[in-house]
């Protein structure tokens, strides 16, 4: 069942390639999504707004974020608000976020809690 297994992200993001390269170092089998070229799935973001929450989703180290007007920064309060700005702009969603095959979803790259997820 490990095919079920979906990794969201941009190719090009150095935690997104270090992640890819641990689950293929692990022979675990994933489905990529590319939010460029594929766009993002509006039901995930609900889904992971309700499993990991707006906080930790948002990326406020990167640099999209870094580029975003003041005004903008501080109208994300609330997961609303954050959902919008994730619609509009795909790229200030921490990567990358991982579905697993018992529907609990992670934010980011952690080699020991993924480790763990694969036993």
């Amino acid at each position: 069942m490990r095919n079920s297994i979906t990794l969201y992200g941009i190719p090009n993001c150095d935690t997104v390639k270090k992640a890819r390269a641990w689950l293929a170092e692990h022979q675990v089998e994933v489905q990529f999504h590319d939010f460029k070229k594929l766009g993002l799935p509006e039901a995930r973001l609900d889904h992971w707004l309700v499993s990991a929450g707006w906080e930790k989703l948002l990326n406020r180290q990167g640099t999209t974020w870094r580029k975003l007007d003041p005004d903008t920064q501080a109208s994300v309060k609330d997961a609303q608000s954050a959902r919008a700005l994730m619609l509009a702009q795909a790229s200030v969603i921490k990567r990358p976020v991982v579905e697993w095959n018992a529907g609990d979803v992670s934010v980011g790259f952690d080699a020991a809690n993924w480790l763990s997820r694969l036993k």
